[in-house]
């Protein structure tokens, strides 16, 4: 049975690296996802509100939660979705398998574009020292942006 649960700013609602078997829905109210949460190399990495979903992928790979979600406002309420639960949830909300899909696939997007990037600027790297040339600022500040925030990261998707 699919259980709502009204929190308090500052809450935690999952930690990363906990086990994941249940996704959540925000009824009303926002919710921070973060990588590294409460360490000095805390990242931000979403901002979710009323009606979006997350906890979708670690319920359905069973793989630990990539991160940790907080509660930002007093009085958000959110649906837990047990693995019990799932097949009902989708046949009382069709619309949201849609809507969990475009999610999943813009995460897609979002990291192959950030992969993309990051190849290029190794490319580059490399082919400057090759010719011998002096690392141009906008080349330092790339690998400078990446080292940052791919240091954060485990290379798995967020939540």
């Amino acid at each position: 049975m699919n259980k709502t649960k009204e929190y308090k700013r500052g809450e935690i609602i999952v930690r990363e690296g906990g086990a994941g078997n249940s996704m959540f829905e925000i009824q009303f109210g926002r919710v921070g996802i973060y990588r590294d949460y409460g360490k000095a190399t805390e990242t931000k990495l979403a901002e979710l509100d009323t009606g979006k979903v997350f906890g979708e992928m670690s319920l359905l790979d069973h793989a630990p939660r990539s991160a940790t979600a907080v509660v930002l406002e007093d009085h958000t309420a959110i649906t837990e979705v047990t693995e019990e639960d799932f097949y009902a949830y989708f046949e009382q909300n069709p619309v949201k398998v849609l809507e969990i899909a475009k999610q999943m696939c813009n995460r897609l997007r979002v990291t192959t574009q950030n992969y993309k990037d990051a190849c290029h600027t190794v490319y580059d790297t490399v082919e400057t020292e090759k010719k011998g040339e002096e690392k141009s600022k906008s080349l330092l500040e790339r690998i400078k942006e990446l080292c940052d925030f791919y240091s954060t990261m485990s290379f798995r998707p967020y939540y």
